[in-house]
């Protein structure tokens, strides 16, 4: 069973293994509230996990040693073991959807693990991991429900309230659960006043579900650009945590995580991938109730995005911002009406980043265009001010 001796265990396990991330003020996340930002993104292997896996790998006897680990992952608990399992001089295998980013799967293979790709998703991989640990009598290391691994991730919790006696809220991601359910149980040992509270993707709220119906749930399917917490169904002691010691659970959009990713880009210079932003989407959209002057800390669990997702993330974050804009105005087919355009969008201090000219609509007269800008704006005020500007000069602006 769980037990605050057993998290203090951990944390003396860890010592020398991994590094006390940081606890960084981010006052500009939102004003109402002093926001802190504890920095999983930089701890080794970019990722939190490496905390539980690394104590349940030391708890293991000699003989389970030998027969070596098997896990499944969709990336960073998979780079956790197979760090964990190379220091400890034991052989791992690690099985991981096949819709894992590429430099997860290198990454994994990098820290020394044999990697078994999977076609679906987690739930899948975590099948095919059963099935290889019954085969070679492996020990199946649990992503979440597991007493060692959760009171590995309970050591963050520690560090919280040891760098931030005064917290009044933390938030976490839920995925599978182990991080909520280790850093919710040893807060609330050590300071029960403090909220706690979940953030789960939208597109795979299985935690959320599962709480609110009383029982647990397994979701059809799950669709986020947070990979890291996509889990179809929450672990039973996870759960149980969740029901005790968690104060509520919400939701994010994938388009308030894209722009939580950007504002930690730019506010903070801090690299998150969607799961650990998923706490900042969070309080920035106003989801955690009752902030107002309070201390809060969001636990950004992990930094380890695919560069690729990256470009479209900080796309998708700028237009969620109101920081790009598309706008399309119908315009008669003539010389000198593109320079009229220009020089309005310019007098306002936007910038035009892209033209394109469509003159084949057939809902159109045959002597019209339609003209299509991707302009830089600072805010949605801004774009409201020049469509204004647009309109005011008679140019016919299409909502």
């Amino acid at each position: 069973m769980l037990s605050l001796d057993r998290v203090y265990k951990a944390s003396r396990v860890l010592k020398e293994v991994i590094r006390e991330t940081g606890m960084i003020a981010a006052p500009k996340i939102n004003p109402a509230c002093n926001v802190y930002l504890k920095t999983e993104n930089l701890q080794i292997t970019g990722s939190f996990k490496i905390r539980g896996s690394y104590f349940k790998i030391s708890q293991l006897t000699d003989e389970e040693k030998k027969k070596g680990v098997i896990a499944c992952s969709a990336g960073n608990h998979a780079q956790g073991v197979a760090l964990a399992a190379t220091k400890n001089n034991i052989k791992s295998i690690i099985c991981l959807p096949d819709g894992a980013p590429i430099s997860k799967v290198e990454a994994t293979k990098k820290y020394g693990a044999q990697v078994c790709l999977v076609k679906g998703v987690y739930d899948d991989a975590y099948n095919k991991a059963l099935e290889i640990k019954e085969e070679k009598g492996m020990t199946f290391i649990h992503p979440f429900n597991d007493p060692d691994v959760i009171a590995g991730q309970g050591t963050i919790g520690l560090e919280i309230l040891n760098q931030l006696p005064d917290a009044d809220i933390v938030v976490v991601p839920i995925g599978g659960g182990g991080l909520i359910g280790g850093v919710a149980y040893t807060i609330k040992q050590l300071k029960p006043s403090c909220k706690v509270y979940g953030v789960q993707a939208a597109g795979a709220p299985s935690m959320e579900k599962s709480i609110l119906n009383g029982e647990i749930e397994t979701l059809d399917n799950v669709n986020t650009i947070a990979d890291g917490i996509a889990v179809k169904t929450p672990g039973d002691l996870t759960y149980e945590l969740c029901q005790k010691y968690v104060d509520g659970i919400v939701t994010v959009t994938d388009d308030e995580i894209a722009l939580a990713i950007l504002t930690l880009l730019e506010q903070q210079k801090c690299i998150a991938e969607g799961a650990g932003a998923t706490p900042v989407a969070a309080v920035m959209n106003g989801k955690i109730p009752d902030i107002e002057g309070k201390n809060v800390v969001c636990v950004v669990s992990g930094g380890n995005i695919d560069v690729t997702i990256l470009s479209r993330v900080i796309e998708r974050g700028l237009k969620m911002g109101g920081r790009t804009a598309d706008i399309v105005i119908a315009l008669s087919d003539k010389p000198g009406q593109l320079s009229g355009v220009s020089q309005i969008i310019a007098e306002q201090g936007a910038n035009v980043v892209s033209v394109n000219y469509d003159s084949t609509d057939l809902d159109m007269n045959i002597t019209d265009c339609y003209l299509k800008l991707g302009v830089e704006t600072r805010n949605f005020e801004h774009i409201s001010a020049v469509k204004k500007a647009l309109t005011d000069a008679g140019f016919k602006v299409c909502e």
